[in-house]
């Protein structure tokens, strides 16, 4: 789990648009077995030079924290498809959830 959506998280709980109030996040990704993907230079370096498709830098982060350590980016930002990073695809059942 990438450093980078902790902070959004922590940003959107803090604006009071999303409730994490009675949840200790920390605890519940360690329970969950999440390993912690820290913000390094090189990802910061990429980030910062990957194409505008994407105008949220959080999001841009992690497409070069997945591109940096091969990883498999899990979005269903359509936009994420214009940038060279493996995605995992969503099932069907899940775009029907999302639809609804």
């Amino acid at each position: 789990m990438s450093a980078s959506s902790i902070w959004e998280i922590a940003i959107k709980a803090s604006l009071r648009r999303i409730d994490f109030d009675d949840v200790d996040l920390e605890d519940e990704l360690k329970a969950n077995d999440f390993v912690e993907l820290p913000i390094q230079w090189r990802h910061g370096r990429i980030a910062g030079s990957l194409p505008r498709h994407h105008q949220d830098p959080f999001d841009r982060m992690l497409i070069a924290q997945a591109q940096t350590e091969n990883l498999v980016l899990v979005s269903y930002d359509e936009s994420f498809r214009r940038y060279d990073v493996a995605l995992m695809p969503p099932s069907p059942f899940d775009r029907r959830i999302t639809q609804e």
